[in-house]
């Protein structure tokens, strides 16, 4: 395989990292601090915040132009707009970068905040608003598909294995479902925010009959009904 000289680059991680200068046919590689890649932006400190603040702006764009476009208010058709061409944007490898951080999530938050108030007819705070057109809160949509990739991993519905983020808890007295993951020490906060780690408590509490479907349809179903009497289920502590 042939590369292309100019666009390799190095990004450092680690606060220990020596930071070594590396060269290719003769080049020298040039050092980042963020790069996008396959979509999704990169940063060497690991945190999401520069790619929420590019999602951010691509979508607020996405909705100008939605709003001064479409004259109809019809929510039926603004909807399907919205569900197209803005919400893609912010949920494109969510399980990726979802934000931890409030600041990200408020950022994030802030496309749909945005959206619902096109509707002048709808009052009231944002969630009366989310629940008027029937629409999930962007925080709550990433951990659902969060919790979708688990159950694709786990039964074998990924082309990644289990084993490559996951162990399962073998102790046979816990209560709850027989597909219990097993929760590592995470020595730095980052840490406990990768997909690997901030999925356990909540896969884990899931109810029997919810986790051990075989189906990704019954599985979302399931999560459906597990929103409708534990409406706080899918939101961040």
């Amino acid at each position: 395989m042939k590369f292309n000289v100019d666009k390799c680059k190095v990004m450092h991680f680690g606060h220990s990292n020596p930071e070594n200068s590396y060269k290719m046919n003769g080049t020298e590689l040039q050092v980042v601090k963020e790069e996008k890649d396959r979509g999704v932006m990169i940063a060497d400190n690991l945190k999401p915040s520069v790619h929420c603040t590019q999602q951010y702006g691509k979508t607020n764009r996405m909705l100008g132009l939605l709003k001064r476009t479409v004259v109809s208010r019809n929510p039926a058709s603004l909807l399907k707009m919205y569900k197209t061409i803005v919400r893609p944007h912010v949920e494109y490898c969510v399980s990726i970068w979802s934000p931890s951080y409030k600041k990200d999530k408020e950022t994030i938050e802030r496309v749909q905040h945005r959206f619902t108030r096109l509707f002048k007819e709808l009052r009231g705070l944002y969630n009366d608003r989310l629940s008027e057109l029937g629409l999930w809160s962007l925080e709550e949509r990433h951990n659902r598909a969060d919790l979708v990739e688990v159950f694709k991993i786990i039964t074998g519905q990924s082309s990644v294995p289990a084993s490559t983020f996951f162990d399962f808890n073998s102790d046979t007295r816990m209560r709850g479902h027989s597909l219990k993951l097993l929760k590592h020490h995470s020595a730095q906060s980052i840490r406990s925010h990768f997909f690997s780690e901030r999925v356990i408590n909540r896969w884990n509490r899931l109810p029997s009959d919810v986790a051990t479907v075989k189906s990704i349809n019954s599985f979302k179903a399931g999560l459906q009904r597990v929103r409708g009497t534990q409406f706080d289920f899918f939101m961040d502590e």
